[in-house]
């Protein structure tokens, strides 16, 4: 609310006590959404792989963001805005249900986006984004966006092609996006998180997990582009072996028919606990 504005509001209310309310929701309207900073670890999930992550000491990291136009994101996330302030965006590859919202979302906050090196080279090169906000990074690689938080990126078993307008022609056009990653992320706390992206069954899972030990797994359950509930208790169960696993990738076409009663069921008898949750729904950890 404009200063001026306000006055003449005071000058027409006459009471100190309405003035005073008057200013405090005004400044309740204009204050920015506090972050949570509690020390916990909180994930959010918005369908498909798209994922809002708070860091315990309140840094915001966003995985995988197709909002607008999937068909799971509840309502109120396919505004941007809405996710808050953004610090860092993870991109595990190319395809439009994981990248479709990142350059719009990197702009608003001034966020960097990680990705295959060769889906950031790519965006450098068809100027979708600057380089400073598409920094280059690769398997194996390791960095530390903030203090006491390691990201590294890791193997998929998946392809990673980039569609988008041809910056002459606007028609779209099929450009290199670079292979196909997951990402481990250590937090503050210790607690680790692995991000598996779209991927398949390989063997290198096992040295990923007695690597990194995971807390919590992210594996996408629903056939046909990606790992099925089948191959995905497999994984679960015989090579990563978490603490929890939280199934995605499913339900958002009719290729994407795995459910998580049918990763249940495969999964067995395990000590790892399945948080089977809805888009919209968010955990603590």
């Amino acid at each position: 609310m404009q200063l001026r504005h306000f006055l003449d509001l005071v000058r027409r209310l006459g009471s100190p006590r309405a003035c005073l309310c008057l200013l405090a929701l005004s400044l309740i309207a204009v204050a920015p959404v506090a972050e949570a900073a509690d020390g916990k670890t909180h994930l959010l999930w918005l369908g498909q792989s798209a994922f809002r992550l708070i860091t315990p000491d309140g840094h915001v990291i966003v995985l995988d963001p197709y909002l607008i136009n999937n068909p799971k994101t509840p309502e109120q996330y396919k505004k941007l805005e809405a996710l808050g302030k953004v610090d860092l965006i993870l991109v595990t590859h190319a395809h439009n249900d994981h990248f479709a919202d990142a350059p719009a979302l990197s702009r608003m906050n001034n966020a960097p986006v990680v990705g295959p090196a060769g889906l950031d080279q790519v965006m450098q090169t068809l100027n979708i984004l600057a380089p400073e906000l598409a920094p280059r990074m690769n398997k194996g690689g390791t960095i530390a966006p903030f203090a006491g938080v390691r990201i590294t990126q890791v193997h998929a078993e998946h392809s990673s092609e980039l569609l988008w307008p041809d910056p002459v022609t606007g028609k779209p056009t099929t450009y290199p996006g670079g292979e196909p990653v997951g990402y481990i992320i250590r937090l503050e706390n210790g607690f680790v998180i692995y991000d598996m992206g779209d991927t398949g069954l390989f063997g290198d899972m096992k040295l990923i997990a007695e690597r990194y030990k995971p807390d919590l797994l992210l594996i996408p359950i629903g056939g046909h582009f990606v790992l099925d509930p089948e191959d995905a208790a497999f994984a679960t169960r015989t090579m990563i072996k978490p603490r929890f696993v939280i199934p995605m990738h499913y339900g958002t076409t009719p290729q994407l028919a795995g459910t998580p009663a049918e990763f249940i069921k495969a999964l067995g008898a395990t000590e790892t606990k399945v948080l089977s949750l809805a888009p919209g729904d968010e955990v603590e950890f």
